[in-house]
Order: C-alpha cells, then structure tokens, then sequence
C-alpha cells in the first residue's frame, strides 16, 4: 500500500462518521409528522365533541346526580367522554363512608344516576341516551 493511501484511510478511521440525510429521510420524517399531528387533530376533536352540550345543560340548570362506585353513572359519564367536565355534576358519596351529601338528602336522591331539570324538583332516575338529554332540554347535538 503506498503511502498516500495509507494516510487517506487513518484519516478516514480518525474522523467521526457524518449522517447524512437524504431526501427518502425526510419524506419519511415528513409523513410520520404527518400523521401524528392528524392524529392529535382527530383525538382532541372526538374527546371535545360535546362540550357545547354539556355547557348548554348546564346553562339550563340539569344537574347529574351520581355516585363513584355507581356503574350507571360511570356509563352515563362515559357517554359525554371528556365533555362531562362541563355538566353540572353533584357527587353524593361520601369515600370511606355509607352516607350521602347533605346536598343529594336534601335533593331526596334515591337511585343514581339522577338527573333534575332546571327549576323542576322532581328527580329523574335513568342512564339518558344523549338524544334524550337533547329532546328534553332543547341542547343541540354535534
């Protein structure tokens, strides 16, 4: 091996190797960024899809009465999805505890999920369907 080429190769085993990108890199970049951001659009917009009914029933005065370890509640809320934060929400259990808020005894809550309309004092007792909820109270659907 002559000498200049001996030297070419310790320069090349002495230098860091450089990364290089080429063009199929940054399509792929592209595309996978692509993605994650269509998919954060779509998630937002399916877990947000209700707020402006929830707002709406909670500008008409419904309120949910519910409990944590009611199953019927936990259904009633999983309709809403991320929404259910805007309805106007009253937890009548106590944790550690088999007594209820002074507010559901003084609203007499019997069973859960309970839901009052408005001004009107008379509980309803029932796991609504969201079509339901809309018919009663004049709130529009997405």
């Amino acid at each position: 091996m002559s000498e200049e080429r001996r030297k070419r190769q310790q320069a090349r085993v002495a230098e860091p190797e450089r990364i290089t990108f080429s063009r199929k890199h940054f399509v792929w970049a592209a595309i996978i960024a692509v993605v994650v951001i269509g998919y954060s659009v779509w998630w937002y917009h399916d877990s947000h899809r209700y707020d402006d009914f929830a707002k709406c029933l909670t500008s008409k005065g419904v309120k949910m009465y519910g409990a944590y370890w009611c199953s019927h509640c936990a259904e009633q809320k999983e309709e809403f999805s991320r929404s259910f934060r805007y309805v106007n929400y009253v937890e009548c259990a106590i944790k550690g505890s088999r007594e209820m808020t002074p507010a559901c005894k003084a609203a007499n809550v019997q069973h859960f999920p309970s839901w009052q309309f408005g001004s009107d004092t008379r509980l309803v007792e029932a796991v609504f369907p969201l079509q339901e909820l809309s018919d009663k109270t004049g709130c529009s659907l997405p």
